[in-house]
């Protein structure tokens, strides 16, 4: 790698670091199976369906899916469908067991989703870690994800 790139990478991971410091979107410190009960309980009185959204501060691929599902036409359905809750998984060393209880194997990457109707029945869980690239994800994916699982009327 040329000088000019290595400069460069290291001027993006001191970005994302810098931004990921700012607005953390995982609580390391939240006691997750009560943000999750909290989320069903949200979910079922709104006729919603939850996300569960396993995370890291430091992921980068994490804040590129969160920020897609804050806009447009994704931002609209999230807000109308669903209730988030995120899950912090620290460095692979917190909340595993809820990771495995939903069927989200993490060693495929994060972020990483489970999908729950608004009674806490799992709908899906993401196996292969398909969002785990999310930077190079179509926007289209992700709105095509959403909608396939969003509650029926």
């Amino acid at each position: 790698m040329k000088r000019k790139e290595v400069i460069l990478l290291a001027v993006f991971f001191l970005a994302v670091a810098a931004l990921a410091r700012a607005s953390q979107i995982y609580d390391d410190n939240a006691n997750a199976r009560q943000a999750i009960e909290s989320a069903i309980r949200e979910a079922s009185a709104s006729h919603k369906n939850v996300v569960l959204d396993f995370g890291a501060n430091w992921c980068l691929d994490c804040y590129v899916l969160d920020e897609q599902m804050h806009q447009g036409k994704l931002g609209e359905i999230i807000k109308k469908d669903y209730v988030v809750a995120h899950i912090s998984v620290g460095t692979y060393d917190r909340n595993l067991d809820l990771a495995k209880q939903y069927g989200v194997p993490l060693h495929k990457g994060i972020p990483a989703l489970a999908v729950l109707d608004s009674h806490g029945k799992l709908l899906y869980a993401q196996t292969k870690g398909q969002f785990e690239n999310a930077r190079v994800v179509q926007p289209g994916s992700f709105l095509s994800f959403f909608k396939k699982w969003a509650p029926k009327p």
